[in-house]
C-alpha cells in the first residue's frame, strides 16, 4: 500500500507557534504530528509515503530523510506554488498505480486503514472518505449518507443555518488511481470544493466510511491542546517518546527532579528536563526535551516545547510555550497565552 500525506499547509491559525515550525511538525506528546501519521501508515503496511511540502519544507524533509528510520520510503513533492489538496496529489500521480491512501498532515487519528480499504473495495468505490462526528460541522465538509454508505450530499464548510448533518470529512481518503484523471494538471484544485461535488454530479461510486476511532484536527490552538491532552490521558492512542515509569508519569533519560519538587499526574518529562527545588509540574503537563522549570515555578495544564525555560516563581496554567523560549521570573500567564518560539523572553502577564 502507498499513501500521501498532505503536509504543505502554512498553519496560520496556530501562529505564532508555526512561525518557525510547519503545522504538521508541531509536537503532540513531544512527537511531530507527522510522525504519528507515519506510524499509523506503517502499521497498516504502507511501503511508500509521499509528502507534499511548501512552508518551511526543509524542516519536514530534514526530519524524515528517506524514511528508512521510520520504517518506510518517504518521497517529497515540494510545491513552490500551492496546488490545493487534490492538485498536490495529481502532481505525484506517477507514484500511485493501485488503491492508495491520502491523509491530512494536521490530523491525529488511529483510524483502521485496513478495514477502511476493505470497505472501499467491497463497494467498488472510486473514492471513499473517512467520516467523523463533531459538535460544530460548519468548519468542515459536511456529508449525508445513503444506502450502504454511499455519499448523497457533500457541502464544504456550510453556514451554520445550512448544516444538515454532524458527519464531517475527516480528511482520510481511499482513492483509485483512475480518479486522478479528473484533476487538472498544474493548477490549484481541491477535494472538498471541486472534486467531491463533481463525483456527486456525475454519479461516480463515492462512499463514506464512518470512523469509529479517534480523530482530531489540530489546526487551531484549542484543538492542538485537546489533541495533546487526549494523548496524555489515553483517549488518543499514540506512541510516546519516553517510557511510562509510573502510572501516568512518563520520564526520559537524564531528567533531574529536586527532592522538594512536586510532579503531578499525568505528566510527560522529556529527555534532560530539570525540575528545581520547590517547583511544581502538575496535572496534564507535557515538557519537551531540555525544559527547565526553576525554583518555585508552577506549571499546570500546559505544553512546553523543547528547550523552554520557566524562571523562578512563575506560574503557567493552560499555556503553550514555544521552543527555546524563556519566560521571565515571577510572571503569571493563564488561559492559553502563547509565547513566540525563539524569543529570549516572554512578557510578564497577570490575571
Amino acid at each position: 500500500m502507498k499513501a500521501m500525506i498532505l503536509a504543505a499547509g502554512v498553519g496560520s491559525r496556530l501562529d505564532p507557534l508555526t512561525r518557525t515550525v510547519p503545522k504538521p511538525m508541531v509536537p503532540v506528546v513531544n512527537r511531530p504530528v507527522l510522525e504519528h501519521l507515519v506510524d499509523l501508515l506503517v502499521r497498516h503496511g504502507c511501503s511508500r509515503v509521499v509528502m507534499n511540502t511548501h512552508y518551511l519544507a526543509e524542516r519536514i524533509e530534514e526530519h524524515f530523510g528517506n524514511g528508512e528510520a521510520f520504517g518506510t520510503e518517504v518521497i517529497y513533492s515540494r510545491e513552490e506554488r500551492l496546488l490545493g489538496t487534490a492538485g498536490g496529489v495529481k502532481r505525484v500521480a506517477e507514484h500511485f498505480d493501485d488503491t492508495f491512501v491520502v491523509i491530512g498532515g494536521d490530523d491525529l487519528t488511529d483510524v483502521n486503514l485496513s478495514e477502511m480499504i476493505d470497505f472501499h473495495r467491497e463497494r467498488k468505490a472510486l473514492v471513499t472518505i473517512g467520516l467523523s462526528v463533531v459538535d460544530d460541522p460548519s468548519q468542515f465538509g459536511v456529508v449525508l449518507l445513503g444506502e450502504n454508505g454511499a455519499v448523497r450530499r457533500f457541502v464544504e464548510k456550510p453556514g451554520r443555518g445550512e448544516v444538515f448533518s454532524n458527519r464531517v470529512n475527516a480528511q482520510v481518503y481511499i482513492l483509485e488511481p483512475e480518479v486522478l484523471k479528473m484533476i487538472p494538471d498544474g493548477v490549484p484544485y481541491d477535494f472538498g470544493k471541486q472534486l467531491f461535488p463533481r463525483l456527486l454530479r456525475e454519479g461516480y461510486p463515492f462512499y463514506g466510511y464512518e470512523m469509529h476511532s479517534y480523530w482530531c484536527d489540530i489546526g487551531s490552538l484549542t484543538q492542538y491542546r485537546r489533541a495533546n491532552l487526549d494523548a496524555l490521558n489515553g483517549v488518543a492512542p499514540v506512541n510516546f517518546t519516553v517510557p511510562e515509569v509510573e502510572r501516568g508519569l512518563w520520564v526520559g533519560d537524564g531528567v533531574r527532579i529536586a527532592p522538594s519538587a512536586e510532579i503531578g499526574r499525568p505528566v510527560v518529562l522529556g529527555d534532560g528536563c530539570i525540575i528545581e527545588s520547590g517547583a511544581r509540574v502538575m496535572e496534564n503537563s507535557i515538557l519537551g526535551a531540555g525544559v527547565v522549570v526553576e525554583e518555585g515555578a508552577i506549571v499546570r495544564h500546559s505544553i512546553l516545547w523543547e528547550g523552554a525555560e520557566i524562571q523562578h516563581g512563575t506560574i503557567l496554567e493552560r499555556c503553550v510555550v514555544g521552543r527555546h523560549c524563556r519566560v521571565k521570573s515571577n510572571a503569571a500567564i493563564f488561559d492559553g497565552i502563547v509565547v513566540d518560539p525563539g524569543r529570549s523572553e516572554a512578557p510578564s502577564l497577570g490575571r
